[in-house]
């Protein structure tokens, strides 16, 4: 496999870290269920942006397109607390059809958190779904999750 670039690894797994704060959690100090997919998304998001794949490059094409969540599944292991560091990783699974496969954890340090297994699809603007476009298929096939 060729070097990927910072901050993929050698098996094409992304990492960014997340600091969490007194917004994402609830009264007890503990992170929010739900704020769990919003650090997801942004590991996804950073993932798509670091391997070439820009959000605005895909709405300013002349057929506008987007990523759409289809199945989205979490694991709780533990709980996050308020100024914990948290790791997220993110590694493609590939593309099959129309869905593109991610597997995601959130970790502290070597302590699994969560780990969350997302399925996505890309639509049109309208909301239309649309077969993934054969150069954003192509850009990422370098970063699809190969184990070590």
């Amino acid at each position: 496999m060729t070097k990927l670039p910072e901050p993929f690894d050698a098996q094409g797994q992304h990492f960014i870290n997340i600091r969490v704060y007194y917004e994402d959690t609830d009264f007890t100090g503990m992170v929010y269920h739900a704020n769990y997919l919003r650090f997801f998304e942004r590991g996804r998001s950073d993932f798509l942006r670091d391997a070439g794949v820009s959000h605005q490059n895909l709405l300013s094409r002349e057929t506008p397109a987007a990523f759409t969540l289809t199945n989205v599944e979490v694991d709780y292991k533990s709980a996050a607390n308020v100024d914990d560091l948290l790791t997220i990783r993110t590694r493609s699974m590939g593309v099959k059809g129309v869905r593109m496969y991610f597997d995601q954890t959130c970790l502290r340090g070597t302590d699994l958190i969560a780990e969350a297994r997302i399925t996505a699809v890309m639509i049109h603007a309208d909301g239309r779904p649309m077969r993934p476009l054969k150069d954003v298929v192509e850009q990422l096939k370098p970063f699809q999750y190969a184990e070590a």
